[in-house]
């Protein structure tokens, strides 16, 4: 059996705690510091309060320590880590191998060990199955691979290493292959690999070849769609992989209920269909509130990416930002006093008064807010280029997001309870409660008491079963009477007596552990060793320095002329139908270049990789 996990995002602890209620297997989030996310930090105080609500259903939290680590910085990040393992914290994201070092005892070695798992963060850029078994080897009991991979790739890691895969299938997408971005280092002095990306490949380009001919102007060539494998959970089940993870440390709580809801209830759906293969990997019954529907949270529009080992459309080269659900034509706009408009649309869509639009202008995406909508007409502010043609989306729906905002979700767990009732002496009664939980734990509550008996035997029945099926904090029980006290008298009790004895039920629940499925944690090796050079090996302190053998390369250091910012699956000539490898494609040889947003800066082809490279 298989357990599956569905890991999501959690930018602070009321997130986390809602990612949990609706679905969520396991949580990543970060901590104080070190955290590829610079602007999503916690609290160890936060951190201690997400593990103990999430314990309760088993469910597990990662804490990403996936930075660069410079020297000076090796003992706070030794003392990170000892906190975060000390406030309960499941198992460490990380991407500097020093930290495997500093585990086993801090920078010399003295210390107290850090024994929970450490996983290979994606800025690992793990997309071979070598690199993945020397990761493996080296320590790390997880992998985070690389996104831009094939299902036959992810099957070819999977054959080389034994321990847990992890895969991202749902959210925004890098364009660089992950840890190897130096674009926003480059451009703006902000390192990706520190936590603090300025996102340059959302920004605007112009296209131009070699002889200076522009070919395209001011468009988002370096965005990509956002991930969405929601109908492909079962394929990446079956090449290996245990963990769907979830992009979004900086999104919202709306974004984070709707997309959890949408790919809990795909898993569920995943192992009902194959409930001799598969479990899941925490425990309890999730209850939304809500549909969750995809097209209607924050999207740049979606792509499968690479999953296929075919290229398709990736670009979102329209908006770097999300458009929303498409709605449908303009038929016509009237303009009304006070500089306002009156916008009709060719759309069946149910409109709601706040909807956010959108639409693609002249030179940029503008956006309006609908502040009266009825039927498929909408009152708002006359903007610049709204006119018959334009094709309008809703990135906001009013309607949905209060839906979202106002359902009760919540996340139990099932109980079945035997009631045994017996007589040892006249006059005095014994009930004995016992309880198995929906995750195998099991419990047994006795009382003795004096009662007289009950006058009307099936209505006692039906009060016993019915007070006692009721719920208990996060519990939720299902009582019956055990065959022996089927036939037998049963004693006069009141309410308050079985409510009692539920509470009691959930207490001694709450004293065992949740049984989950156990996370995977192999021994540290002894004498780490992995192969790379240069800045793309990040080597930023000396027992990363020593790992790799190689010198410490300060990679936050000007790149020499020529030096690659990024590589990537992606490829601006292939999506603009310039690709020479392809029947329909103009035989364009040579560099392309991107000017504007700083500097310019020259894009390669490797048509044999079938990868591009853009140069600094």
């Amino acid at each position: 059996m298989t357990a599956l996990e569905l890991l999501a995002p959690a930018r602070n602890l009321e997130i986390g705690i809602a990612a949990i209620d609706c679905g969520a297997d396991a949580v990543y989030i970060a901590g104080p510091s070190h955290g590829a996310r610079k602007d999503a930090a916690n609290s160890i105080e936060d951190i201690r309060a997400l593990c103990d609500y999430a314990h309760k259903y088993g469910v597990r939290i990662f804490a990403t320590v996936n930075t660069i680590v410079f020297e000076e910085e090796l003992q706070a990040c030794y003392e990170l880590m000892l906190a975060l393992q000390d406030a309960g914290v499941d198992a460490l994201i990380v991407q500097d191998p020093a930290l495997l070092v500093l585990a086993c005892g801090g920078p010399d070695g003295k210390g107290r060990k850090v024994t929970i798992p450490l996983h290979a963060s994606t800025q690992c850029a793990i997309r071979t199955p070598e690199k993945a078994a020397a990761l493996e080897n080296a320590g790390f009991s997880r992998l985070v691979l690389e996104r831009q991979l094939s299902l036959d790739r992810i099957r070819k890691i999977r054959s080389a290493t034994s321990g847990e895969i992890e895969f991202f299938v749902h959210g925004a997408l890098c364009v660089s292959y992950s840890g190897e971005c130096y674009l926003s280092e480059k451009l703006a002095g902000r390192s990706a690999n520190r936590g603090a990306c300025i996102q340059a490949c959302r920004a605007r380009y112009n296209l131009a070849d070699a002889a200076g001919k522009l070919l395209v102007k001011d468009r988002p060539l370096l965005s990509l769609k956002d991930y969405n494998l929601i109908n492909r959970l079962g394929d990446l089940a079956d090449a290996g992989v245990c963990s769907f993870k979830i992009e979004g440390r900086l999104k919202n709580l709306s974004y984070v209920k709707n997309v959890v809801s949408a790919y809990s209830q795909a898993l569920d759906r995943l192992i009902a269909g194959a409930p001799d293969k598969y479990c899941r990997a925490s425990a309890g019954r999730s209850m939304a509130g809500f549909l969750p529907q995809l097209e209607k949270t924050f999207n740049r529009g979606y792509t499968e990416l690479f999953i296929d080992g075919k290229r398709g459309a990736w670009a979102g080269t329209d908006a770097p930002k999300s458009m929303g659900e498409k709605l449908g034509r303009v038929i016509s706009v009237a303009s009304m006093p006070g500089g306002r408009a009156k916008v009709t649309v060719d759309t069946k869509a149910q409109l709601s008064n706040g909807d956010g639009f959108a639409f693609a202008g002249k030179n940029a995406i503008c956006g309006v807010r609908g502040d009266v909508c009825q039927g498929n007409t909408i009152i708002c502010k006359m903007v610049r280029g709204l006119a018959p043609g334009v094709v309008l989306y809703r990135n906001l729906s009013a309607s949905f997001e209060k839906e979202i905002s106002g359902a009760p979700s919540k996340r139990v767990i099932d109980v079945s309870v035997s009631v045994d009732v017996s007589m040892p002496s006249a006059g005095v009664y014994l009930i004995e409660l016992k309880a198995t939980s929906a995750d195998g734990r099991s419990v047994t509550v006795e009382k003795s008491f004096n009662a007289d008996a009950a006058l009307q035997r099936a209505r006692m029945a039906e009060m016993i079963t019915g007070q006692l099926s009721k719920s208990s904090g996060h519990y939720v029980f299902t009582a019956s009477l055990a065959p022996a006290a089927a036939e037998e008298a049963l004693p006069h009790l009141s309410a308050a007596l079985l409510n009692g004895l539920r509470r009691d039920l959930a207490a001694a629940l709450d004293a065992l552990p949740c049984q989950a499925a156990p996370l995977r944690n192999i021994p540290l090796a002894e004498n780490i060793r992995l192969v790379g050079s240069g800045y793309k090996a990040n080597i930023a302190n000396s027992l990363s320095s020593d790992i790799y053998k190689a010198p410490i390369s300060a990679y936050e250091l000007e790149h020499p002329r020529g030096a690659e910012l990024m590589r990537s699956k992606y490829c601006i000539r292939h999506e603009l139908g310039l690709c020479p490898k392809h029947a329909h494609g103009k035989n364009t040889s040579g560099s392309l270049y991107l000017t504007g947003n700083g500097a310019p800066l020259e894009l390669r082809f490797n048509c044999a990789a079938c990868e591009m490279s853009v140069i600094g």
